[in-house]
C-alpha cells in the first residue's frame, strides 16, 4: 500500500508560477514511476506529466510542455511539479499517482497507475 499526499495548490493569477509536491509513504519509492494528472469540473481526468523510477526520463502533455517541469527526490520520497506561465485553463484538481511499471509508452494512461493521492486544487484567474 502506498499513500500519496499532494500539497502546494492554491490561487494564482495568469502568468504566475506555482509548485506542487507529492509525498509518498513507501520504503522503496524508487520502485515507482510517478505521474501527475488533473481534472477540471465536468471534464475527464487528463495526463499532465510523468517521471520514471530513476528520474532519468520524463513525459509531458503537449498543453504543458515548456511550462511545467516534473522532478523527483528519491531520498525524500517526493515528486515536484513546477508550473510556470499558468493559464486559466490550467485550473483543475491535480493528482499524483504511482505505478510499479516503468514503460514510458503508458505513462499518460490513468489505468497504468496503482495508487492515487486525494488531489490539490489549482485555480488560475485571468
Amino acid at each position: 500500500q502506498v499513500q500519496l499526499v499532494e500539497s502546494g495548490g492554491g490561487l494564482m493569477q495568469a502568468g504566475g508560477s506555482l509548485g506542487l509536491s507529492c509525498a509518498a509513504s513507501v520504503r522503496t519509492f524508487n520502485n515507482y514511476a510517478v505521474g501527475w494528472f488533473r481534472q477540471a469540473p465536468g471534464k475527464e481526468r487528463e495526463f499532465v506529466a510523468a517521471i520514471s523510477k530513476s528520474g532519468g526520463s520524463t513525459l509531458y502533455a503537449p498543453s504543458v510542455k515548456g511550462r511545467f517541469t516534473i522532478s523527483r527526490d528519491n531520498a525524500k520520497n517526493t515528486v515536484n511539479l513546477q508550473m510556470h506561465s499558468l493559464k486559466p485553463e490550467d485550473t483543475a484538481v491535480y493528482y499524483c499517482a504511482v505505478t510499479s511499471l516503468d514503460y514510458s509508452g503508458s505513462y499518460n494512461y490513468t489505468a497504468f497507475y496503482d495508487y492515487w493521492g486525494q488531489g490539490t486544487q489549482v485555480t488560475v484567474s485571468s
